[in-house]
């Protein structure tokens, strides 16, 4: 068996030129960096209608739902990139957390996520960087088993944090991203390797 961590890395906007995309990818090259094999996400992939229960009852739980869920089991922990809007998360981000999180016969309570070791990111214009969404985050996970790490990153300004390519212009904000993703890492080895 591999004692390869495998990371699966996803951010909670669609937006195509979107800030925590950006920081999302950085941190990937990060993580693969620190000998994690990662599996980008983007969620625009597996569009979802709004949890209603009403609906699984009628069709059951929807086809991209089922995708997702398969992918987060395959994996032992996440780093997600998440915008605030409202001082929280978006509604994107909610949806899909609570779609994989809807329990199947013959599986475990909350398979997608106990156990799991997460990394939060984010990275807004504002000066706080989107801090305030990832306390939501941070509660929304921890609640359903996740083991959120206390380093996470947060950049602040982002309309002007990223070189063309993509990349982070502030050295600084680099090696706090290389920390955390080797933090992660470090952690999901520990915990299951």
């Amino acid at each position: 068996m591999s004692t390869t961590p495998r990371l699966l890395a996803f951010a909670g906007s669609n937006r195509k030129e979107s800030f925590n995309r950006k920081l999302l990818h950085a941190a990937a090259e990060a993580a693969k960096a620190a000998g994690a094999q990662v599996t980008v996400l983007e969620l625009r992939d597996f569009p979802l209608p709004i949890v209603d229960q009403d609906l699984e009852k009628e069709s059951g739980i929807p086809e991209n739902a089922m995708k997702l869920k398969k992918i987060f089991i395959e994996h032992q922990g996440f780093f997600i990139a998440s915008p605030e809007y409202n001082s929280s998360v978006t509604p994107l981000l909610k949806n899909t957390i609570d779609w994989v999180s809807r329990p199947v016969p013959n599986e475990p309570p909350l398979a997608a996520y106990q156990g799991k070791v997460a990394t939060l990111l984010s990275a807004s214009s504002g000066a706080l960087g989107g801090l305030r969404g990832l306390v939501h985050l941070r509660a929304i996970l921890g609640n359903i088993g996740v083991i959120v790490l206390p380093e996470q990153v947060a950049v602040a300004a982002a309309h002007d944090a990223f070189n063309a390519d993509g990349t982070l212009k502030d050295p600084k904000q680099q090696s706090k991203i290389d920390g955390a993703m080797k933090k992660l890492a470090d952690a999901v080895k520990k915990l299951h390797g």
